[in-house]
């Protein structure tokens, strides 16, 4: 018995020390085991951040490539001597006609270039008419009313305003920055290519960003501003206050068309004396007929500028229904010429939207001031309640409805043109001021030298005096010839477009 316990417990103390192993068992021996993870195969995440990255590196590199060839043609700036000899004939012919008058829009900034252009009588007792465009237009826009009013009798004169038509741009203001999302992504875009084309994803691999502010303070060294400012009413004011002094209008009868309200008030309000009466075309200051705003729309402005058929539409749509298609082109290639798409913006950001009619009609100096107001009756219904609206800020002041746009100098310029004239001839004579204005120094010097010359020639040991007639006479014309240049401010603009 005692050899069977013993054996029973010999078996019982083996089965112990057995039990541990039993569990292990099918992890050692059974085939049903999963299999470990092998460490040499990739994983499907490590295969898509690899497909991912190529995908990336090549998209960047075919958009790079369509960049460079697409943004240039949107952004770089023209020949302007080529954009000059591509305007179409009448615009050109437009040009000739007319002349650059130096101006001084503020007292401490260089002068610049205004265009004029003149139709009609020059004689004394010519009544003198001034014509001033509105926002996106230009002095080409009156030229059937320049035409109707000069054969009518009336010394008539449209002028370009600065960043407009021919006459020099406005003073822009950070010029070479180019601000918002759209300038920091052509920012990066101009470091991209000046570096290659992985030069960004070599930047995102080691730091994990583009460095978009040490780029944009590389491309705008100088921070002067995002937007350009363009000239407001006191200095537009100016311009008008020199082009009818250097060209002798005074009293001027002032037509104001559109946004010229603004400038052209201000400065009637500070000059009454040389001032005889004032039409009004459709002027509204909050409710500018051009939308300037548009063609500062990054890509898209520049596109709408480019394409003649959306441009046609943007003007019909906006200013007159029925401008023909030449018309049309002509003002998208002003627009197009010498930074013109940037003044234009900057100028409508810089109009004065709150002007008061009828407050500037209460001033002192303008109270008892002949106005006439021009209105279209077929733009719309709303149009015409803002007509009655300002009928009403101007009692005194002669209205009538024409069948035109709101650009009626295109589509309605018989009817502006007999209203102007019958304006003027209801009102009495104007008394032309003559002042004798001193020669410009350099004209001044020229005529010292050939009078010195003269009188050289006319020594009395001198016997020839044939000669002596000649050249006096030749010397009084030469004269003559700069005193008429100088009503231009020293002549023609010949230097335009080279």
């Amino acid at each position: 018995m005692a050899e069977t316990t013993s054996i029973e417990e010999e078996r019982e103390g083996h089965n112990t020390t057995m039990e541990p192993l039993l569990p292990r068992e099918p992890i050692t021996t059974t085939n049903d085991a999963p299999p470990h993870p092998n460490p040499s195969k990739p994983s499907p995440s490590s295969s898509n951040a690899l497909a991912f990255w190529a995908y990336f590196t090549l998209s960047v590199s075919l958009l790079t490539l369509l960049l460079s060839s697409l943004l240039p043609l949107l952004l770089s700036p023209p020949d302007h001597r080529a954009w000059f000899l591509s305007l179409p004939d009448d615009l050109r012919l437009h040009y000739s006609q007319g002349k650059l008058i130096k101006a001084y829009p503020n007292p401490s900034s260089p002068p610049i270039q205004v265009f004029a252009v003149e139709h009609g009588p020059r004689e004394e007792r010519a009544e003198a008419v001034l014509l001033v465009h509105g926002l996106g237009s230009s002095s080409y826009s009156f030229r059937r009313v320049l035409s109707s009013l000069g054969s009518l009798g009336l010394r008539s004169v449209a002028i370009d305003l600065p960043g407009s038509g021919f006459s020099d741009n406005v003073e822009l203001v950070g010029s070479g920055a180019r601000g918002g999302l759209f300038g920091r992504f052509w920012d990066v875009y101009s470091e991209i290519r000046e570096k290659g084309f992985f030069w960004a994803f070599d930047q995102l691999i080691e730091t994990g960003e583009i460095p978009y502010e040490e780029i944009g303070r590389r491309s705008s060294p100088s921070h002067g501003g995002e937007g350009f400012s363009g000239y407001g009413s006191a200095e537009i004011g100016r311009v008008i206050e020199q082009v009818v002094d250097s060209m002798a209008l005074a009293p001027v009868h002032l037509v104001l068309h559109d946004s010229a309200l603004g400038p052209g008030t201000n400065w009637a309000a500070m000059n009454p004396s040389a001032l005889r009466s004032v039409t009004f075309i459709d002027t509204l200051a909050e409710n500018v007929a051009f939308p300037s705003w548009i063609l500062g729309v990054p890509v898209f402005g520049e596109l709408l500028l480019r394409s003649r058929m959306l441009f046609a539409g943007l003007l019909r749509l906006c200013c007159a229904r029925s401008m023909d298609e030449s018309a049309a082109e002509v003002h998208r290639l002003l627009l197009m010429g010498k930074d013109k798409k940037r003044a234009v913006v900057a100028t409508g950001k810089a109009l004065n939207y709150s002007f008061d009619l009828r407050e500037w009609k209460d001033l002192e100096a303008v109270k008892d001031m002949p106005l006439q107001m021009l209105w279209s009756n077929n733009w719309s219904d709303r149009w015409i309640d803002e007509a009655q609206r300002v009928s009403s800020s101007i009692p005194f002041a002669k209205f009538a409805y024409h069948s035109g746009g709101r650009w009626p100098q295109e589509d309605a310029a018989d009817e502006i043109s007999q209203n102007i004239v019958d304006f003027v001839n209801s009102l009495p004579r104007s008394i032309k001021k003559v002042k004798d204005e001193p020669l410009p120094e350099h004209i001044q010097k020229m005529l010292e030298e050939a009078n010195r010359g003269h009188y050289d020639h006319h020594d009395p040991g001198h016997h020839h005096h044939h000669d002596g007639r000649h050249h006096h006479g030749h010397g009084h014309g030469h004269g003559h010839e700069h005193a008429a240049g100088y009503m231009g401010m020293y002549g023609l603009g010949q230097g335009w477009g080279r």
